[in-house]
């Protein structure tokens, strides 16, 4: 396909449960604590000050290397699909209304986005619902790029997704109308 082509596309259904998949299976790799600590994130009592949400922040180095090794053996398409995902998902919730919970600087915005789309689907979807359920000061580096430098890294450049959207911070017109 040309670029005028795949200009503006989005993530097909399959793409998405894919990514989606990829990553509850990182987590189900690491077990039952870091599967409690984050069902506790989508019960917990968001008005209380409870620095105990953070735990799950212990996990994250290891939740996105289990990620890398679930992806070793993908090809440079199957990447540039999940990167897709990875942008649009990081689009969606790319909003004033989450960034007052979340906080940050343009690249801190990006990273907390990223803490969001780490922590799964049901996480991701009620943030995108509500967003006081995500975590002020939430932050992961790593996420926001995953897919784009395993492309990067395996095949020497990065993916062309084709959206015509960008997952940097404040790029979502929709989302900062009116700031």
């Amino acid at each position: 396909m040309s670029d005028t082509e795949t200009a503006n596309r989005l993530p097909t259904a399959e793409e998405e449960a894919r990514f989606w998949g990829l990553v509850e299976a990182a987590w189900e790799r690491l077990g039952p604590e870091p599967a409690a600590l984050r069902r506790a994130l989508l019960t917990r009592d968001r008005a209380a000050d409870d620095d105990s949400v953070y735990a799950i922040d212990g996990w994250l180095d290891a939740f996105l290397d289990q990620l890398g090794q679930l992806c070793a053996d993908l090809s440079g398409p199957e990447l540039t699909d999940l990167d897709r995902v990875t942008e649009r998902k990081l689009y969606d919730i790319d909003r004033a209304d989450v960034h007052a919970v979340i906080d940050g600087s343009d690249d801190g915005f990006l990273y907390g986005r990223g803490h969001v789309l780490a922590l799964g689907r049901e996480f991701y979807e009620a943030v995108r619902a509500d967003p006081t359920w995500a975590l002020p000061d939430g932050y992961l580096q790593g996420m926001g790029y995953f897919f784009a430098r395993l492309h990067r890294q395996r095949f020497g450049e990065s993916p062309r997704t084709g959206s015509g959207i960008s997952r940097e911070s404040c790029t979502n017109p929709t989302g900062w109308a009116g700031r």
